[in-house]
């Protein structure tokens, strides 16, 4: 059983950036591999970034290529997502979640935190 918490959410002006934080425990950290998520009020969760467990293998949505970046620390057993040039439409609650493989569908994850709130002001 893997355990996530997520971090460092808030508010941040357009064009601003923010990182945001998961923290994993109870199980083996680098056999997983990790995922962030998004899901906007209304709206369906959204595949963001993956990283394989090594951290050599990264997977983007095209919405936020260029953006952000996903790293992990398999040392201290977390993993970030760093956001860039934030837009409003970035606004959302953003999930971590863990799995066997790098992939941008959310049922093939098994591990799911709680979310962090990013709200993107214009």
């Amino acid at each position: 059983q893997v355990h996530l918490v997520e971090s460092g959410g808030g508010l941040v002006q357009a064009g601003g950036s923010l990182r945001v934080s998961c923290a994993a425990s109870g199980g083996t950290f680098s056999f997983y591999a990790m995922g962030w998520f998004r899901q906007a009020p209304g709206k369906e969760r959204e595949f963001v970034a993956a990283i394989s467990g090594s951290g050599g293998d990264t997977y983007y949505a095209d919405s936020v290529k260029g953006r952000f970046t996903i790293s992990r620390d398999n040392a201290k057993n977390l993993v970030y997502l760093q956001m860039s040039s934030l837009k409003p439409e970035d606004t959302a609650v953003y999930y971590c979640a863990a799995g066997s493989v790098v992939v941008h569908i959310p049922r093939l994850y098994d591990y799911w935190g709680q979310g962090t709130q990013v709200t993107v002001s214009s």
